[in-house]
């Protein structure tokens, strides 16, 4: 289960009037940019209009050793090798700075690592470097936890300078020069650029002209950027906006043919279109096949071959999707045989010989599904490697960092981190995880968060148009959300063969039409008459010549629920499936008749909160509705799924009767019964 806590936006009006009269702007967009941290005028012109990069290239710690180690390279004819990543984000920082340095004449190859290489720079490559005569190496988007390969290259006389943006051991490596925004003594102003977003530095302290690079490789910088899901603020915005007005030109031939085999060619391209359409093809690249395929695409010239490329590349996104989609079946089939483990505070998967390109896909996709951080593994050999995702409120590698006895490997940032582990170990690494998690003052529970309640009369297309003025949308500056609030659901329409829902929602006299994507009406749990809040963002669209604003529904929920009892309830009945102490009772015999009669009139699929719901006005509470739900499975009486953001519960033909005091969870509640009984004697 994995219901959401609606946050809004904290908007200050004041600021907000004062914004739009100094810069004569859109009071409702004012009031956005408030929630975004914007409180001048300037800042606002800088985040809506600005085109001018902050930061100095020599800010960064050690970029000035960086930069006399490479002109002396060049310089002198010695032979460079660029190391790279096989994600969009090593992919696109490997040929931005492969591509610059052939510009400057440099003697330079480029490496990627394959997938089944594993993540980074290996003593392997180096050897096989050193063979070919490379005197030295750049890693890009890697390279900060290398400290014994390069201390290697050191000992075969090879240097190395790292540029990374991945967050630092306690030793960093003895590079020649580490070139890392998170260093600990690195004085830039801002840290949150991406791998290609540090190599599009280091070509600017190089060239000495942060324009030129951007002319030459915005799109490069952006597209890793979007892939890479960093916060589009400061520099990163300019970088990113910069960047779609090149994409938009088609300046790139193979990021040119990219697009028409995605089919966004001829439209305007929008930084969320790269992140779900191109991003995901350069990354299939790496996760399915050879990451070259990539990067022979953004460095091609021909556009015969470039066709072929990008069908190529294609090709292997559609074979990931298929992937995923089976991995995601196993993985169902293990929450099935072991439905409690979804009760534990980090969720641990692992599975034999999965497709190591779609783990961190997967565990993404399951951290959103049950509101959990999620580390999912492959084993081979008696090795289990793989990623894991986590959520704003735990960090993900300080969590990994506290289980190193356990792992032979592991790097990452707070929310994204890589590991590997003896297979052997895997239950002591999942206790381990999950003990560290129960000492944590509080485990964050998933948001979604909302700038401010809308009435369904202000949704008109200048309201669309005018948010457009935010954009690039991504990390950090997320596409605007709005609540509205104490909606009756009107109608409900099958659209698009039966895929997609048109609702129509009203309030007072106003009618509001609005899509619910990928929902069938099977799917939809709500009834007309129900009274709803819903989660919308707007979009413009024009027919026929005539503009107008599409309503894109993000979640709904009853109009009179509590949030707060739900996301507690929940809580409450993880801590029974983990036979955890706590001050829980046993729900009473007319709770659990009450669930168990509405069952057996709806057969119910959806999210848990509709269920709750329907039973709430006999009195049973969110807490006694789960519990009940639990028992009733454990006596077979009911088939009940937990899937997160949606449940199954349907009753069973059964033949006697079945005594729910005798099932493992009323045992267990009974015994925390009796053990408060004792407490107050």
């Amino acid at each position: 289960m994995a219901s959401k806590r609606w946050i809004f936006s904290q908007l200050n009006k004041e600021i907000a009037g004062e914004l739009s009269e100094a810069g004569g702007l859109d009071p409702l967009l004012c009031l956005l940019m408030t929630g975004r941290g914007i409180a001048d005028i300037d800042t606002a012109m800088d985040f809506l209009v600005g085109n001018d990069l902050q930061s100095d290239a020599f800010a960064f710690a050690d970029m000035d050793v960086a930069v006399d180690r490479v002109q002396r390279a060049i310089d002198s004819g010695e032979s460079i090798a660029v190391y790279g990543d096989y994600d969009a984000d090593g992919i696109t920082a490997t040929v931005l700075l492969y591509s610059y340095l052939r510009y400057r004449g440099a003697q330079v190859c480029y490496r990627l690592p394959r997938r089944d290489e594993g993540y980074g720079l290996h003593c392997s490559n180096v050897d096989e470097l050193a063979k070919n005569g490379v005197q030295l190496i750049i890693t890009v988007d890697n390279g900060i936890s290398a400290a014994p390969e390069v201390a290697y290259a050191a000992e075969n006389g090879i240097d190395v300078i790292v540029t990374d943006h991945h967050q630092p051991p306690d030793v960093l490596p003895a590079a020649v020069a580490v070139v890392d925004p998170h260093r600990h003594d690195c004085p830039s102003i801002f840290k949150d650029f991406s791998g290609v977003g540090m190599a599009f530095w280091l070509v600017c302290a190089l060239e000495g002209d942060p324009d030129w690079a951007l002319e030459q490789y915005a799109d490069l910088v952006a597209l890793g950027t979007l892939a890479d899901v960093m916060p589009l603020h400061h520099d990163n915005r300019i970088l990113v906006r910069r960047g779609l007005q090149q994409l938009n030109a088609g300046t790139n031939l193979g990021l040119r043919k990219l697009r028409e085999v995605a089919g966004t060619a001829g439209r305007p391209l929008t930084a969320s279109a790269v992140a779900f359409t191109l991003a995901p093809r350069i990354n299939a690249a790496g996760r399915m096949g050879d990451p070259l395929h990539a990067l022979a695409l953004l460095l091609c010239q021909d556009e015969t071959q470039a066709t072929v490329l990008a069908s190529k590349i294609n090709e292997l996104n559609s074979e990931r999707q298929q992937t995923e989609a089976a991995i995601t079946q196993a993985l169902q089939e293990q929450m099935d045989a072991a439905p409690a483990r979804l009760a534990d505070r980090v969720l641990v998967f692992c599975g034999k010989n999965w497709h190591h390109g779609v783990l961190g896909i997967l565990a993404a996709r399951m951290q959103e599904r049950f509101g959990k951080p999620c580390i999912i593994l492959s084993e081979e050999n008696g090795i289990a490697h793989g990623s894991g995702r986590s959520l704003k409120g735990f960090s993900l590698y300080d969590a990994l960092r506290a289980c190193d006895k356990c792992l032979l490997v592991y790097g990452g940032h707070d929310l994204a981190a890589g590991l590997s582990v003896e297979a052997g170990r895997l239950d002591e690494f999942r206790k381990a995880i999950n003990d560290y998690a129960a000492n944590q003052e509080t485990m964050p529970v998933p948001e979604l968060s909302l700038e401010c309640r809308l009435n369904p009369s202000q949704i008109t297309p200048a309201l669309a148009s005018c948010l457009s003025a935010l954009e690039p949308f991504g990390a950090g500056n997320p596409v605007p959300i709005f609540a509205l609030c104490n909606m009756t659901l009107e109608s409900i329409e099958a659209v698009g063969g039966g895929m997609h829902l048109r609702l129509t929602l009203s309030r007072d006299t106003v009618r509001v039409s609005a899509m619910k994507f990928s929902t069938t009406p099977q799917e939809f749990p709500y009834v007309v008459g129900d009274i709803l809040n819903v989660a919308v963002t707007l979009e413009t669209n024009t027919f026929r010549g005539v503009a107008g604003v599409t309503v894109l529904i993000k979640e709904l929920r009853y109009a009179d629920n509590d949030q707060e009892v739900l996301l507690e309830a929940e809580r409450h009945y993880d801590s029974v499936m983990r036979r955890e102490p706590s001050p829980i009772t046993m729900p009473t015999r007319e709770d659990t008749v009450c669930v168990y009669r509405y069952l057996q009139n709806h057969a119910f699929c959806g999210p848990v909160e509709v269920l709750c719901h329907a039973v709430k006005f006999a009195g049973v509470t969110p807490e006694n509705c789960l519990l009940s739900l639990q028992l009733l499975k454990e006596a077979l009486l009911i088939d009940w799924k937990n899937e997160g953001n949606r449940v199954f519960a349907a009753v069973r033909e059964v033949t006697g009767k079945s005594d729910l005091l005798q099932t493992e969870t009323a045992k267990f509640l009974l015994s925390l019964e009796n053990e408060t009984c004792n407490i107050h004697k």
